[in-house]
C-alpha cells in the first residue's frame, strides 16, 4: 500500500474471515488541507491478507482504539465523509505525513543504521529510496520471490498495466538460469528419493 493508503485505512476494510483487504480511498494533502480520495489512478483493489499481518492489526487495534475521522471528499471544499481510522495521530486526529516523516519515520531509520543520523536542530537527509514507498517495493520482491505473478502482482499493488509492473521490478524476479537449474534439481531430487526407499525397520 502507499503511505496515503496506510494512514487512511480504515476499520470496514477488513474482511478478517475472508482474509482480504479493501484498499478504496487514500489521506491526500492537496493545498495544505487533508481530504479523503480514492487511491492513486482510482485503482479501487482488493489485496490477500495473510493471518500473521491481521493478527497484528488486530493486536494493534486493541492497544490504540481506532477514531472517527471527518473529511472533506476528494477536494477541500466536497462533502464531508467520515472513515473509522486504524493509524491516528495527535489528539485524536489523523495523521499528519510530513509529521510522522519527520519525527517517526526518518528518525527510526537513522537509529536501525540505515540513514546518517541528524546533526543538532538539522533536518534528515532526504532520500526518495528510504521513503515509506521503499515497503511496496519489499512486498513486491517477497511476491516475485515467492512465484507471484506480475499480472497478481500489479493488482496488487493498484497498477492499471501488468506491462508497468514488469518493467519497474524485472530486476528483482529470480532468474531463468536459476530457475532452470532448481527444477531440474528437484525433478532428480525426487526421482532419487523414489528409486532408494529407507530400508525396512529404519527411519526415513
Amino acid at each position: 500500500m502507499r503511505q496515503g493508503e496506510i494512514f487512511g485505512l480504515a476499520v470496514d476494510e477488513f474482511d478478517f474471515e475472508g482474509g482480504w483487504l479493501a484498499v478504496s480511498h487514500q489521506l491526500k494533502r492537496i493545498r495544505g488541507k487533508y481530504v479523503f480520495a480514492l487511491p492513486k489512478g482510482g485503482k479501487v483493489r482488493d489485496v490477500p491478507l495473510p493471518a500473521a499481518v491481521a493478527t497484528v492489526l488486530r493486536d494493534h487495534a486493541k492497544e490504540f482504539e481506532p477514531v472517527d475521522v471527518t473529511l472533506p471528499w476528494r477536494t477541500p471544499d466536497g462533502p464531508l465523509v467520515t472513515k473509522r481510522l486504524v493509524f491516528s495521530g495527535v489528539e485524536g486526529r489523523h495523521v499528519r505525513v510530513s509529521n510522522f516523516n519527520d519525527h517517526h519515520w526518518k528518525p527510526a531509520l537513522a537509529a536501525a543504521g540505515v540513514t546518517p543520523a541528524a546533526d543538532a536542530g538539522a533536518r534528515y537527509v532526504s532520500a526518495r529510496e528510504h521513503g515509506m514507498h521503499a515497503l511496496r517495493h519489499f512486498y513486491a520482491s517477497v511476491l516475485l520471490d515467492s512465484g507471484e505473478s506480475i499480472r497478481a502482482l500489479s493488482t496488487y499493488l493498484g497498477h492499471s498495466d501488468p506491462g508497468f509492473t514488469l518493467r519497474t521490478y524485472t530486476h528483482l524476479l529470480p532468474s531463468s538460469e536459476g530457475r532452470t537449474r532448481n527444477a531440474v534439481d528437484m525433478l532428480y531430487l525426487a526421482s532419487t528419493t523414489r528409486k532408494h526407499p529407507p530400508e525396512k525397520g529404519k527411519a526415513p
